[in-house]
């Protein structure tokens, strides 16, 4: 039997980070979820860098991605995957708190598997994330490690 594939959360906000923290845990897949705080770490995160670099080999089953973090923002975090014949299998969905148009048009443009708006409220914010993880790290099944695309 294979190792579940980790959730891959990329998130600045300590506050929403620990939110999404609790509510995975909740669902019992918290034990799966790599935090990392900017694009930086889950650029290092998926391509074996720094702090990772003697992580397990292989490609989490979703990338949860904000839009605006720093050092490297989640739209060229997001660019950089979906470029990489490696990555772009992966899942990315885009949990943000933006609900600008041009935020949407340009992460669908560039590849996201699906945009999520953070509700504000609290437990909206926990029954998301909940279902959220339930989804892509529980009942979809992730790409096969050695599954390219044709283009």
């Amino acid at each position: 039997m294979t190792a579940a594939k980790p959730i891959l959360l990329a998130e600045d906000n300590p506050r929403d980070a620990e939110l999404a923290l609790a509510a995975m845990e909740a669902e019992h897949i918290s034990d799966k979820v790599v935090l990392c705080h900017d694009g930086a770490e889950v650029l290092d995160y998926l391509y074996y860098r720094g702090q990772f670099k003697s992580r397990l080999k292989g490609n989490p089953a979703v990338v949860f991605l904000d839009l605006k973090m720093p050092k490297v923002n989640g739209l060229e975090v997001l660019r950089a995957i979906k470029a990489d014949v490696d990555l772009r299998p992966i899942p990315v969905v885009m949990l943000t708190s933006s609900r600008e148009e041009r935020d949407l048009s340009e992460s669908y443009a560039l590849g996201a598997n699906a945009y999520v708006v953070k509700p504000v409220e609290f437990h909206k914010f926990l029954s998301a994330v909940k279902e959220l993880g339930t989804f892509w790290g529980v009942i979809n099944e992730p790409p096969p490690e050695k599954c390219r695309s044709t283009d």
